[in-house]
Formats: structure tokens, sequence, C-alpha cells
């Protein structure tokens, strides 16, 4: 064969071999439909949270996005799936306040909360609400505290169960009042919220897409909202931390993808979602939801959630709760 045919396939063999090394971040994103995993049961508010988010991606990125429910184990389950799929970005995680909380005290966690998932963006943040019945004998958080010194062991509170956010708050709130007030864990929001207003339990810290309508329509009162500065839609509800100094507590909505995703994958996620939060009618959603629409970059995430986790891991130390 002619020296300058043997060049040519020589030449093209090489080509041939580069093109099978280029990297995955070259490769066009999204290539194919991308997948939005919300790690709690359809209907909640992290579920249409979920969806707000899905349509939103999917116009800021021309692509389809589905929603699909992995719920359990506090949302270790969809966050599990998320860590093992593909680092391409097509595995999306809707992140909130229970992931922290849950890598705070899983013993054994089967991935790196800050590792194996990629932060993309915050979405959305919001307090708790200090839920107790219209007729409690306590009409402000100070009075509530004292009733419960009076009475050690003699309230209780319900949460959506052991290790969520709701439990480590209330705990939190025990923990600086030099109170204790008993933990009756349920199996869900909607089951506690059911405990409070049978009477069967006393206080309750949820979040305002479950609590506002009760407070709204006179079967509940607000005694306090978490977060360090009022709460807007209840901007006569006192924080907590009016009555105990320092005392802070915010959830949060966030995206998350697959650990390992190239970083230019990441930075078009978050530039999609900070586009589509950047709408109106986006922005107007989030806030019925109770929640105050605001992203972040991927490094502002993953610090807020490092610092989550380290408060947390904290408060389960000093209160002894057990890990699981």
């Amino acid at each position: 064969m002619p020296i300058r045919i043997l060049a040519h396939v020589a030449r093209i063999a090489c080509l041939v071999l580069l093109a099978a090394e280029l990297p995955a971040q070259a490769q066009p994103f999204p290539s194919r439909t991308i997948s939005l995993v919300c790690p709690f049961p359809p209907g909640g508010s992290a579920d249409i949270m979920a969806r707000l988010v899905g349509q939103r991606l999917a116009e800021a990125l021309g692509a389809t996005v589905v929603v699909e429910n992995k719920p359990g184990a506090g949302s270790a389950v969809g966050s599990s799936f998320v860590a093992r799929a593909k680092p391409d970005g097509h595995t999306l995680i809707l992140i909130t306040g229970a992931y922290p909380a849950q890598a705070a005290l899983t013993v054994a966690p089967q991935f790196d909360p800050l590792k194996d998932i990629a932060m993309v963006s915050m979405i959305s943040s919001y307090p708790f609400l200090v839920n107790v019945l219209p007729d409690a004998p306590y009409k402000t958080l100070a009075e509530l505290i004292a009733h419960a010194r009076a009475n050690p062991g003699k309230l209780n509170y319900s949460t959506a169960g052991v290790g969520s956010i709701h439990h480590l708050s209330s705990e939190l709130f025990n923990a600086m009042a030099g109170i204790e007030i008993v933990h009756i864990p349920t199996k869900g929001g909607n089951a506690a919220m059911t405990e409070l207003l049978s009477g069967r339990i006393q206080v309750m810290f949820e979040a305002p897409t479950l609590s506002l309508p009760y407070v709204r329509s006179g079967k509940l009162r607000a005694l306090a909202v978490t977060s360090r500065e009022r709460y807007k839609p209840l901007a006569d509800v006192p924080t907590v931390a009016e009555t105990l100094p320092g005392y802070e507590v915010m959830s949060f909505i966030a995206l998350g993808t697959t650990g390992g995703t190239p970083e230019a994958v990441v930075n078009q996620l978050n530039r999609a979602m900070v586009r589509g939060l950047e709408a109106p009618e986006a922005a107007r959603r989030v806030s019925e939801l109770g929640g105050d629409p605001q992203t972040s970059t991927p490094e502002e995430l993953r610090r807020y959630v490092e610092r989550e986790v380290r408060k947390w891991r904290n408060l389960i130390d000093v209160r002894k709760i057990e890990r699981q």
C-alpha cells in the first residue's frame, strides 16, 4: 500500500480514537428526558413544588422534565437513587430541609450528602409556625415556656417522624428554653396535624403550607415563627428569637443532581433555575406555597447545606437523640 495512503489511514484512525475519548461534558445538554426525583409521596407540598420546578426547568432548557416520586426513609430513598445515577445532569433531586436533618441523624449513610449530590441552586426558604389550639391557656411563647417548666413532661408535640426537621426544630426549642415537651412521632405531616387539631397533643412546629389555612380560619393560633425576622404573611406574629435570642430555623427547597456531574452542566442547570424563577407567575406560586423565592450559586447552596448538617449534628449530640 502506498505510503501516502498508509499515512491517511493512520490520521483517520487517530481522529476516531480522539473522538472516542472526548469527555462526556462535550456532548450537548440536555440530550434526553430529565428526571426530577421528589423524595416524598405525591400530593404533598414537596410534590407540588417539584412539579412547579419541573415545568420551569423544561421551559428554560427546552427539554422534557418528568417528576418521579421516590419516597421513603425521610427522603433518603430518593436521594440515594440520585446519588447513584449517571453523573450527567439528567437526574435531579428536589432537596428539602429534611436532607441535612437526615444526613445528621444517619449512622451509616448510603452516600456522602456533600459529595455524592452536587448542589445546583436554592429555590425557596420558609420558617415553621409554632402552632397551638386557639383555646390553649398560653397566649404567648413566653407563657408556653412557663407552662412547660411548671409541668415538665406533661405537654406533647407531634411531628412527621423521628429525625424530621420538625422533630429537630422542636428539640432545639426544648434545649434553648430548658424545657421538656415530649415528642409524639407520626407517619406524616397530615397525621401530626390531626393530633394537634384533635387536642391529643399541645404544640406543633409546622411549615406554612400546612399551617396557614388553619391559622387563617381560626382553628389554630400561631404563637411564633422560627425565622430570624418576622414572616410577612403573619407580620403580627413574633419570632421565637424575640423570646429565645439566637433561635432560628429555616426549612428550604433546593435543586441538586448527581455528584460528579460536569461543572458546565451544573452551571447550565443553575442558570435555567434562576431564569425559571424570575418569571412573576413562578415567584407568585412559590409565595402562595408559603416560601420566599430565592436562588443561589451551587457553592452558596453547598456551604448552606454543610452548615445545616453541622448544626443538626450538634443538636443531636446535646439532646442525645438516637441516630438511626
